[in-house]
């Protein structure tokens, strides 16, 4: 499997953006416009509007003040995440994978996965309840289609970083004016709407659904991409280029974070003025939302309900995605083929969606919206308390930590998220005690056990910084130290294998094996036969292909051997790669040399494969000949 050789942070479109110098201020924002629009998105999917709706048509508009302070929190922890992207050039899980021990970086990875996971199941069913409402599109089907998210990515991402940014933002402007619309149509009273923004203490189902709340408002996942969509700016390394950054992606994080609040509340204001006025109380499922809208105001407003939702689904997929992809390559440092990352990601979030559909049925999903949000809050500790650390780390930030008043805040809404988080866990597993009966005994070997594992690693994550720290050489390279060189021995390679397949190729394989050992080496020619009846008699097999690859084998000894070289043949059967790396293993050569036939796009996953997987069967050096 190719590798990518970079590190950065989405390195396809790393550094791609220029800031125009010399330039007004204005157009010199401009350019720094797009990562927050991109965040926003995550801030207004299918998740969103399960628990906007929930809360809406159970408590009308008294839950406002809980999205208003949401979106505040968001606004203050996505700034962070900003800052630590812009400045040290790391996003939140490459810091993470430099600061922790492994298998505490293991340990958060697979907690990011799974709020990740939860926020595309929700993305992923959001989007296929839109289809369904506009097209009539089984659920199922509208799932499977998620699936060409992928393609989609990957167009945009050739198309470059600006393209998928218009994309999304015309996504969200769809959203926006679908919504000023239905609002416009149900006519809210503005003044109990007020009304709405003043505090109020939550228990029971309100801070159930106020959670949930949060966990669709201040997403872990978002996090985790803006730390890495802020380093798509080509920023200057100097002190001024990155004040200038900061501030302007704050600008950025506002407006964009706002207009996402905007959407938020007009979704909870329309549950509550078409819902909860009318005395549905418990309408948690966007389906019945969609109906009873029908039912209320006619068709304009379900129409624009689905389109937006349509919208929101495909948006918010496509940057659960990335995220999805920067979380794997942050944490596990797994560099693996773009196509391929997505697809994983992607297929991480479908999977879930199809075994809810077929496990529990279409009538749950409502619920399960609203549940995936309540997970997405549960992961949020693991996310922000490092965030908070890493950038308050003032040798780290090199003169751009966050001030002490930021840091207090921060740290308030930290305590007050993971205060509700604890309180929820335990009032939901004292629940599940009581009504376990007999299947007790589970929750008490799975349930309570990785709960309290899940406490440790918190305690773990926010105090472990205070009494140990990483060397900070560590965080400022990419790649750690570099390390003190020797002067080199001189290697004599006395077995030279050579992999021919009688094309041009062999003639600059060959050529480079012969300048590697000189006639003071021994050289071994390698063919395989793949035919059909290779691979069922292999050595017993004497087609016409075999023996003319004898042949033109013995050619080749007879013409090296001519020259002055010491020069042999075998000859393997059936899978190339299988073949080649059983010939190496099992005789004494130093070095293999192979030639690459160039392939590019869907060749190089067809053909390429054999150089691939060869280099990882052997054990000896292998030198890769491209066509010249």
């Amino acid at each position: 499997m190719a590798e990518v050789q970079t590190t950065t942070s989405l390195g396809e479109v790393h550094s791609s953006v220029s800031i125009p110098q010399h330039k007004s201020t204005w157009k010199r924002f401009l350019a720094f416009v797009g990562p927050a629009y991109m965040v926003s998105v995550g801030y207004m999917d299918p998740g969103n509007w399960a628990t906007d709706i929930a809360g809406g048509s159970k408590f009308g508009y008294h839950l406002i003040w809980v999205l208003l302070m949401s979106n505040l929190m968001a606004l203050l922890l996505q700034s962070l995440s900003a800052r630590l992207g812009i400045v040290r050039g790391l996003d939140l899980a490459q810091a993470s994978r430099k600061t922790y021990p492994k298998f505490i970086n293991i340990s958060l990875y697979f907690l990011a996965e799974i709020a990740i996971a939860a926020c595309d199941l929700a993305e992923v069913i959001g989007m296929a309840i839109g289809l369904k409402l506009l097209f009539g599109l089984p659920l199922i089907w509208g799932v499977s289609i998620t699936v060409f998210d992928t393609l989609i990515i990957l167009f945009l991402m050739n198309k470059g970083i600006r393209t998928m940014e218009v994309f999304i933002v015309s996504m969200v402007s769809i959203i926006g004016l679908s919504f000023l619309v239905d609002v416009f149509i149900a006519q809210p009273d503005f003044g109990e709407v007020a009304k709405g923004f003043k505090p109020s203490i939550l228990g029971g189902d309100a801070l159930y659904i106020a959670i949930g709340i949060i966990g669709a408002t201040v997403m872990p996942h978002n996090l985790y991409l803006h730390s890495s969509l802020v380093q798509t700016r080509k920023i200057g390394g100097e002190r001024k280029s990155l004040r200038e950054a900061l501030k302007f992606n704050f600008f950025d994080t506002t407006i964009a974070l706002n207009l996402a609040f905007f959407v938020n509340a007009s979704i909870l204001i329309l549950a509550a003025a078409a819902f909860h006025n009318n005395g549905y109380y418990d309408v948690a499922d966007i389906e019945d939302a969609h109906e009873l809208l029908t039912s209320i105001f006619g068709s304009l407003a379900p129409a624009l309900f689905a389109i937006a939702l349509i919208a929101s689904g495909q948006s918010s997929t496509i940057t659960g995605t990335l995220a999805g992809q920067i979380v794997m390559e942050g944490y596990l440092n797994l560099r693996i083929r773009p196509w391929l990352r997505r697809l994983l990601t992607r297929l991480i979030a479908i999977v879930p969606a199809f075994v809810t559909i077929i496990w529990l049925g279409e009538e749950k999903l409502g619920e399960l919206l609203v549940l995936s949000q309540v997970v997405l809050s549960l992961q949020l500790g693991f996310a922000i308390i490092p965030l908070i650390h890493f950038c308050s780390d003032r040798m780290q930030m090199n003169g751009f930590a966050i001030k002490l008043w930021v840091k207090i805040l921060a740290w308030i809404c930290a305590t007050l998220i993971i205060s509700l988080n604890v309180k929820l866990v335990i009032e939901e597993i004292t629940s599940w005690i009581k009504t376990a009966g007999k299947d007790v005994i589970y929750i008490y070997i799975f349930v309570i056990p990785i709960a309290i594992l899940c406490g440790c690693l918190l305690i773990y994550v926010i105090f472990s910084p205070f009494v140990r720290r990483k060397s900070p050489k560590d965080d400022f390279l990419p790649h750690g130290e570099a390390l003190d060189l020797e002067s080199p021995e001189i290697i004599f390679y006395k077995n030279i294998a050579v992999t021919v397949d009688f094309s041009e190729m062999d003639k600059h394989s060959i050529r480079n094996a012969l300048v590697q050992g000189g006639k003071d080496a021994s050289y071994t020619l390698i063919h395989i036969v793949e035919t059909a009846g290779a691979q069922y008699l292999g050595q017993n097999i004497n087609d016409f292909e075999t023996r003319s690859d004898i042949r033109n084998l013995e050619k080749y000894v007879a013409e090296i051997e001519g020259m002055g070289y010491d020069v042999s043949y075998q000859i393997g059967y059936g899978n190339p790669a299988k073949s080649i790396s059983e010939i190496v293993n099992s005789n004494p050569i130093d070095l293999l040399v192979m030639g690459a036939h160039g392939h590019k796009a869907l060749k190089d996953v067809i053909f390429g494969a054999t150089v691939d997987t060869v280099r990882h069967k052997v054990k000896v050096p292998v030198l890769i000949i491209k066509p010249q």
